[in-house]
């Protein structure tokens, strides 16, 4: 297997087992499959991320190794306060850690995570067997910094229907 396919060998053993893996499994096991220089893919639950990264989505997280987090880039993390693993996006680097925030939780930033809470980096989304590239390229850097400067809160309240629709669950992190 080379270094640039992601691990799936599991997901269909686990799929007809009925399997699934959430909370400190999961974290430990996408820490081991980066122990082995290779990606980590899993299905995305919760809207914080909406409309970049939707409930269901199948997402691609890349180890770190050498890679700094920069502004824009979509990290995997432990959340500092509730253990679990997120996806949300780097809106700026504080010193020795990142300010993080979720795309739809223009209210609610993770505060500043530290370097060694950050897993790794998205690096693909799959909807629906497609691949989606809207917010992971140079368009992400635009994106955070709405999100710091509260341009995202006005622009989802001018989208008023469309953003209560992906808010009509609360955010969570931590499921696969």
């Amino acid at each position: 297997m080379s270094k640039q396919q992601p691990v799936e060998y599991l997901r269909p053993a686990m799929r007809q087992a009925g399997l699934s893996v959430s909370g400190a499994a999961l974290i430990e096991l996408m820490r081991a499959v980066h122990a082995k220089g290779l990606p980590f893919r899993f299905r995305a639950d919760g809207y914080s991320m909406t409309p970049f990264i939707r409930s269901g989505d199948v997402v691609t997280v890349a180890p770190l190794a050498s890679h700094v987090p920069r502004t824009g880039d979509v990290v995997a993390f432990i959340h500092p306060g509730m253990k679990l693993l997120c996806l949300h996006r780097v809106v700026s680097a504080r010193g020795d850690g990142f300010f993080i925030q979720g795309d739809n939780l223009i209210e609610q930033p993770d505060g500043v995570v530290s370097r060694k809470a950050i897993l790794g980096r998205v690096t693909g989304v799959e909807r629906a067997g497609r691949r989606i590239t809207l917010g992971l390229g140079s368009e992400r850097v635009v994106i955070a910094l709405l999100s710091r400067w509260g341009g995202l809160a006005l622009i989802q309240r001018y989208l008023g229907p469309l953003h209560a629709r992906f808010s009509r669950s609360r955010a969570s992190c931590g499921k696969p």
